[in-house]
């Protein structure tokens, strides 16, 4: 590879999540980069908080100042369009920034459903102004009137018992099952848990919703339920920045990438977070995987700046940390390749655990922000390997037919 070093590095970071901010800070441990972060708000989302935001028990946000580095610089701004001929990114403000690199943190939203209803009478909680949305509504919601949440992974779950816990009539739709990434193990303590808070629970091969109106909500068995408030926690997207830029993704709209992160397209692109599809093997959406891809992103960059061969990215899963109301929670424990095992942790201790989980996330921004490169978590997961080896071999078997 050729070495980039004889100039200054102006290096982009399209994002502010998890995984942005810790690219952004990690890059400043050199003094021959210029990085600036573009975020549409001058905040930082704890995103794993936004049911608390919802439910008003927790404000979920910071000033981005406090978790990002001094030498990054914040443009707070959208990018409408990345021009990799020209290395440029046009900006919602007006005019176009050039970079020599660029990582793509975009992160992801709601996914846009197709459900009659949804957008005109539902709540998304993926966003800062989606959460606050919620909240203004169930603030003009009597406490008495029920309130139904769609969708029954750990958003759904969360919002519903943090609901529940403040005095809320709650039912969760979970479509076929209760947090289909739970071990069955899991899944049964965390709907007896449910029950005991008085969350009505509808799960089954009905249990799809299929219209929303501004009062009630239409199952695909029949049954109407009652909601002068309905919550959509079905699913997630991402944005379609590089498909529209005319970089290669995948069928969710993912940043195709190599297993160093690197764009299949571009090699001064560079992927993290839930917008990236390593080897078309995208990892779980999540904050786990976000905080270890978004240095090793910023590690891959520099290693292409110095015309240094890159390294695959390795992340490692611990399990799936649920808070059931403030008190109580569950940790759902699994191999490193993100698969649930029956060991489990509940009650107040899994509530403690999930809260030091959420400010741990934080802490580590700001120590990435205090001292960049300092420090890396690289856990490796002998079955993605696997499965990428039996894909090469595959093709190789394929290629001499």
């Amino acid at each position: 590879m050729t070495s980039d070093r004889a100039s200054n590095c102006r290096v982009i970071v399209v994002g502010g999540g998890y995984a942005g901010v810790m690219a952004a800070n990690r890059l400043t441990q050199r003094d021959d980069m210029t990085v600036t972060l573009i975020n549409p708000r001058a905040q930082f989302v704890e995103r794993i908080r936004l049911h608390q935001l919802a439910a008003d028990t927790h404000p979920a946000v910071h000033d981005m100042r406090e978790v990002l580095a001094p030498d990054v610089e914040l443009l707070v701004d959208s990018v409408e369009l990345i021009d990799t001929g020209s290395r440029t990114v046009t900006v919602g403000g007006g005019g176009a920034l050039a970079y020599d690199y660029l990582i793509y943190s975009v992160g992801s939203h709601s996914a846009d459903a197709d459900v009659p209803g949804v957008r005109d009478h539902a709540y998304p909680v993926s966003t800062l102004e989606e959460a606050q949305r919620l909240r203004s509504a169930l603030a003009d919601t009597p406490e008495s009137a029920p309130v139904t949440v769609v969708g029954a992974g750990p958003t759904g779950i969360e919002m519903a018992s943090e609901l529940a816990e403040n005095g809320r009539s709650v039912t969760l739709i979970c479509g076929r099952v209760l947090g289909p990434y739970l071990h069955p193990r899991v899944r049964r303590g965390i709907a007896k848990r449910l029950r005991r808070m008085g969350v009505t629970v509808i799960d089954g091969a009905g249990a799809t919703v299929t219209t929303v109106a501004a009062d009630s909500v239409d199952l695909a068995d029949g049954r109407q339920i009652t909601s002068a408030a309905t919550i959509w926690a079905a699913g997630f997207a991402v944005p379609e920045l590089a498909l529209r830029s005319g970089l290669s993704t995948d069928e969710a709209g993912r940043l195709l990438t190599d297993e160093t992160l690197t764009s299949v397209d571009d090699d001064r692109i560079i992927a993290a977070g839930d917008c990236a599809a390593p080897s078309a093997l995208p990892y779980r959406m999540s904050c786990q995987a976000a905080n270890q891809l978004g240095p090793q992103a910023a590690d891959t960059m520099l290693r292409r700046f110095d015309g240094v061969e890159p390294t695959a990215a390795m992340v490692g899963f611990a399990g799936q940390c649920i808070s059931l109301g403030r008190t109580y929670g569950a940790f759902q424990f699994a191999r490193r390749n993100d698969v649930a095992v029956p060991f489990h942790l509940g009650g107040r201790p899994a509530a403690r655990l999930k809260e030091l989980v959420c400010k741990s996330t934080v802490d580590a921004l700001r120590f990435e922000a205090r001292k960049p490169g300092k420090r890396l978590i690289r856990i490796s997961d002998p079955h993605r390997r696997t499965i990428l080896e039996e894909r090469s071999t595959m093709a190789t078997l394929q290629a001499v037919r």
